[in-house]
């Protein structure tokens, strides 16, 4: 039997256009210009464009088999720092969780798919949308029409810290207005991939006033992007139960922020939650729900 590549050609596709990994040589242009205008420097034409084949030769290469973009961070010892993690951190692209953490939100829905649990997907905490788009994405890929992606966000950025295990942690817009971006702008960019449909909903306000009474059924994928401990948590007291046996539960910020990881501890303490937890890169987590 011959197996159809088109999903799959789709979804990675779709993965590098997010992660801006297709029109990486313009991000080259884009930081070389950054770096010369810290740096009080003047630039030129040729200093941006002229160049650009010597950077890509020399910055961002492929390996051998063609198939990861490395980024050759001067460490002196010659290694080289995956594309994976470069994404991580961009805030050019469409999403800033990098390539191992897509992955993983691909593993987790064709595991559900594969394996019939029932439910929806969620994010909660999306920026600019990329990885709901992905969701959003990857269920057409496989022609799936009974499933539906929830996009929840302030729309507005983090909210300030308000719970006493947050304190003196405010990455709220005050501090960082990078992450909040406006509902109207989400939408265009799920427009712009052609993802924009009934098939995506989208919750606006803060997790304690809409994630409880979103009319949610059934989660077969529960992906937790809020950072603070009480964003975190307000988003697993309405929503940790509807998770079906055998779904997903991925926990962004677990490795990379204190308040979220004491959030997740202290809820799965309290559930008495014994379910493995992965590592999936040096950032974020999940388990599936026996």
């Amino acid at each position: 039997m011959t197996v159809n590549p088109l999903p799959r050609l789709y979804i990675e596709t779709l993965k590098s256009s997010l992660l801006n990994e297709l029109y990486i040589e313009n991000e080259t242009r884009i930081v070389q210009m950054l770096a010369r205008k810290l740096n009080k420097l003047d630039s030129t034409f040729e200093d941006i464009y002229h160049p650009v084949a010597a950077l890509q030769a020399s910055i961002y290469e492929r390996k051998q088999d063609g198939s990861t973009i490395v980024l050759n961070r001067g460490n002196g010892d010659g290694s080289f720092t995956p594309a994976e993690e470069l994404r991580n951190y961009t805030e050019l692209a469409h999403t800033m969780i990098g390539r191992k953490r897509l992955d993983n939100v691909q593993y987790c829905i064709e595991e559900i798919i594969k394996s019939g649990i029932p439910g929806d997907l969620i994010e909660t905490g999306i920026w600019r949308g990329g990885t709901t788009i992905f969701m959003r994405g990857v269920l057409a890929a496989y022609g799936i029409t009974d499933r539906r992606v929830w996009a929840a966000d302030s729309f507005q950025g983090v909210p300030p810290p308000t719970h006493p295990e947050d304190a003196g942690y405010d990455i709220s817009a005050k501090f960082l207005p990078v992450l909040a971006v406006g509902l109207q702008q989400v939408r265009e960019l799920f427009q712009r991939y052609g993802l924009l449909d009934e098939q995506t909903v989208f919750l606006e306000g803060w997790f304690k006033d809409t994630l409880a009474k979103a009319p949610i059924e059934t989660l077969a994928v529960l992906r937790l992007d809020g950072d603070l401990y009480e964003s975190t948590v307000d988003a697993l007291n309405p929503l940790y139960a509807k998770v079906a046996s055998g779904g997903f539960i991925i926990v962004d910020d677990y490795l990379a922020v204190p308040q979220c990881a004491r959030a997740i501890t202290d809820f799965r303490a309290t559930h008495s939650i014994a379910d493995p937890i992965h590592k999936i890169d040096d950032m974020s987590v999940y388990w599936r729900k026996s």
